[in-house]
């Protein structure tokens, strides 16, 4: 008997939840493989401005939109859709559920694509969202994915995370191209951690840049951040493996070496003495890894985690410490032997 195959359910029309310049990109990678997509503006004066430009202007000029997206701003508007995703900063993640949750129809595909923790309750991203909208599928996307790169279609990967093969291979199809591919992971919390932790490494990383420390401490910081970032996926309920890949060390890479990375770019400025206010302020969006630093301590405090690093920038972002001080802080730590031996243990 000849075996048969069945081709995976193809998304119908999607939804992205976030104006921002990631948020921007996923609705152009949806559109131009002939998705049709809404982006929701954040109000109809957004609305109003991105239809007359035809592109995010500020964000991703010259990123024009396709035939297939449209900009809305009534929350109604996603009802239609069988895929809705989230590209909001953490921070806004519960009040934008809020504000959509009624309009969200049955059996709708949730996806995240926001890199960050809730501080006040550790909780992933993913979590927010299936306490808010139970009974849906949900998945995550995650990977070294600089959103001006992606939207101009360099040659980009990222990684979608979720329970089902069925969905894993619908949502390959909505957002794969010969420019950006997709791989698919079964591990969530792996993928999700992934994406939120390398935040925290990369500021430490242009903190360093900007100490003018040089390649060698960049590489440990980079290395040993990575080993932080492992242990509290691993505690949490992630595979080790995971943070070996496009959503652990390619982010981490990514986020913490390129100039168009927000995160390295405050990093740089706390490295140069501005304060924290300051230095948001002065990078015009959401560095993540500012929010993400004291709740990734806190679970990690829950989960008997020890994460050196994040505990350093926690105290220079809070001013306790200089970035002198944090950084002679961990070079005065006891010796110890690098990986750990123990089976199954993780670094």
């Amino acid at each position: 008997m000849t075996a048969t195959t069945t081709a995976p359910p193809r998304v119908r029309r999607a939804a992205v939840v976030g104006s921002t310049g990631w948020g921007t990109t996923l609705a152009l990678l949806l559109a131009r493989n002939k998705v049709p997509t809404t982006l929701l503006a954040r109000d109809a004066v957004e609305q109003a401005r991105l239809r007359a430009a035809g592109e995010h202007e500020r964000r991703l000029p010259g990123a024009r939109f396709p035939e297939d997206l449209a900009v809305e701003a009534a929350p109604a508007v996603i009802a239609e859709a069988d895929l809705l995703c989230f590209a909001v900063p953490s921070r806004t993640m519960a009040e934008n559920l809020e504000r959509i949750a009624p309009h969200v129809a049955p059996g709708t595909v949730l996806l995240s694509a926001t890199k960050g923790i809730e501080r006040e309750s550790g909780r992933r991203m993913s979590e927010i969202i299936t306490e808010a909208l139970p009974g849906h599928p949900i998945a995550v996307l995650s990977g070294p994915n600089l959103s001006r790169e992606v939207a101009a279609s360099l040659p980009s990967t990222t990684v979608i995370a979720c329970a089902s093969g069925d969905l894993a291979g619908a949502l390959r199809i909505a957002f794969h191209s010969n420019s950006f591919r997709v791989y698919s992971s079964t591990d969530l919390v792996g993928v999700e951690l992934g994406g939120a932790l390398k935040n925290v490494i990369a500021i430490a990383g242009g903190i360093v840049d900007a100490l003018g420390y040089g390649d060698n401490a960049k590489a440990a910081i980079l290395t040993r951040g990575l080993a932080e970032m492992t242990r509290l996926g691993v505690a949490a309920g992630a595979e080790a493996l995971t943070f070996q890949g496009l959503a652990g060390v390619g982010d981490l890479i990514a986020s913490a070496y390129s100039p168009l990375a927000r995160n390295r770019r405050l990093g740089e400025l706390l490295g140069r003495g501005v304060a924290l206010e300051a230095a948001l302020a002065e990078l015009d969006g959401t560095a993540e890894g500012a929010v993400t630093t004291p709740a990734a301590l806190a679970l990690a405090g829950r989960l008997g985690v020890e994460m050196p690093i994040a505990e350093g920038l926690a105290a220079i972002l809070a001013g306790r410490l200089s970035p002198e001080e944090a950084v002679r802080a961990l070079m005065e730590r006891l010796p110890k032997p690098e990986l750990a031996v123990a089976p199954g243990a993780a670094l």
